[in-house]
């Protein structure tokens, strides 16, 4: 499917807090967060790089033990196989691009 309007997908909620749509394609996944505020992400990894960027709201995020506040406009690149975690600082909608597919959010 070439067009598609995110109100028709699946709004899925893989971790308390975080619901999400999915777009996929051949060979990525982009994730269209909504995040409640104080809503928090495990530490976890995966074998797919990750790009996430914040489009509101602000977001502590932490990648292999390195934290950092995003606001508006920040983004950060996650490499394949990498721990990090999260948390919503306040209501945030966010962004995230992986590679390749996610299969376990399809």
């Amino acid at each position: 499917m070439a067009f598609m309007k995110h109100e028709s997908l699946e709004v899925k909620e893989p971790v308390a807090g975080y619901k999400a749509v999915f777009v996929h394609s051949e060979n990525m996944t982009l994730a269209y967060w909504e995040v409640k505020e104080g809503a928090e992400m495990p530490e976890h990894s995966h074998p797919h790089e990750q790009v996430a960027s914040v489009v509101e709201g602000r977001f502590e995020l932490t990648i292999a033990g390195e934290r950092m506040v995003l606001d508006i406009g920040s983004s950060a690149v996650i490499p394949s196989n990498t721990p990090h975690s999260g948390r919503a600082i306040t209501h945030c909608r966010l962004i995230d691009a992986f590679h390749p597919v996610r299969e376990d959010y399809q």
